[in-house]
């Protein structure tokens, strides 16, 4: 029997971890066996925490996309194969990537066809960032170049999900979907909301129908790889510890609000800030989101108690050089910690724009 193999994409912020793990218990619910892949430019990874504290079988590919690391990504399905059988192979491209039809789709079909049945192609929005983008609102966006990667990962779409729906008005929400299907009419546009959990099922049952087979669009890998090297990319590992027992919660939520403010400050736009905090002891875990410069930080995942020492794991990506992104999160980093009562350890740093896109295959038809 073909194993399914479900590629979620959508830009920095979409909410895809999180969707993907809703996808992930509805399988599970049906009797299925569950792999996870998650994707980054390198290590370090807060998806790869969130899912591994909710027990899924998971492999990291690091270093480029998926489309750069085609075999790299074969290989991790081999991996899981062997240790866990998945029925379903769920797998999350990295944020800033493009062209996953022609670089990852056809090429699986083509080549694995025997193996996996791959399914149609949804690609996440948050709902803010995208009625930006179309002009249905004011606010913080990107440049166009930017933008550019944006608009692909939608032209490209079998299934384009309104995530957070639940931040909408029903007027909102219609103004929306219009704008996507007027804009984007090869895609399906279905509304949802991945954390309340609302019409989730709409999205997945739309999922059991067949990969389109249509012409893959033309990309200009110039202005992708410009607009992809815009955004500055920051991950870092940190032990911290306390004397005393701390609020972690509260020290996740200093420290975005300092980063937040200096980013601000510097007129930066944030496109992804997560963090996860874990004890050292338990297997709770802690998880903040921020996903634009002006938006309001979220908890869905809160330590149940104050801990004394843990592992913070820090994922930031904005429109910005990088070495300022390290500026800024070293600075927030020590004011948090000072205001907590905490001593932070750096375990791993690293800052870096990303590099030009560099297809293993590209393939115009299945």
């Amino acid at each position: 029997m073909r194993a399914d193999y479900v590629m979620v994409g959508g830009f920095l912020g979409a909410g895809k971890t999180t969707a993907l793990l809703r996808l992930a218990e509805h399988f599970t619910a049906q009797g299925r066996r569950v792999g996870l892949i998650t994707n980054d430019q390198s290590q370090g990874l807060v998806d790869t925490s969130m899912v591994t504290a909710k027990g899924y079988p998971v492999e990291e590919i690091t270093g480029g996309c998926f489309c750069c690391r085609f075999n790299s990504l074969t290989e991790a399905s081999d991996k899981l194969t062997r240790e866990a059988r998945p029925d379903v192979f769920l797998a999350e491209p990295v944020g800033s990537c493009t062209d996953l039809r022609a670089t990852v789709q056809y090429p699986l079909r083509r080549l694995y066809g025997d193996d996996y049945r791959v399914a149609p192609l949804s690609v996440l929005v948050d709902p803010r960032r995208a009625a930006r983008i179309l002009g249905l609102e004011q606010g913080r966006s990107f440049s166009p170049k930017v933008q550019y990667v944006y608009e692909k990962q939608l032209e490209e779409a079998d299934i384009i999900v309104v995530n957070k729906s639940d931040l909408l008005s029903d007027a909102e929400r219609s103004a929306l979907e219009d704008a996507l299907r007027r804009r984007f009419p090869q895609a399906q546009v279905v509304a949802a909301s991945a954390r309340t959990g609302a019409n989730l099922t709409d999205w997945f049952d739309r999922l059991g129908g067949a990969l389109d087979t249509r012409q893959a669009m033309d990309v200009d890998y110039d202005t992708y790889a410009e607009g992809e090297a815009l955004l500055g990319w920051l991950n870092a590992t940190v032990d911290v510890a306390s004397r005393a027992p701390f609020d972690g919660n509260l020290f996740l939520e200093r420290l975005a609000h300092a980063v937040q403010r200096r980013l601000a400050a510097d007129d930066v736009e944030i496109a992804h800030f997560k963090m996860t905090l874990s004890p050292d002891s338990g297997a709770d875990l802690a998880v903040l989101n921020l996903v634009r410069t002006d938006a309001r930080a979220e908890t869905p995942h809160r330590l149940a108690e104050d801990l004394s020492r843990g592992e913070l794991i820090l994922n930031l990506r904005a429109e910005s050089d990088p070495g300022i992104l390290r500026q800024v999160v070293l600075a927030g980093l020590d004011e948090a910690s000072a205001a907590c009562g905490v001593s932070p350890t750096m375990v791993h740093i690293e800052h870096f724009r990303p590099g030009r896109p560099q297809p293993t295959h590209r393939m115009a038809a299945p």
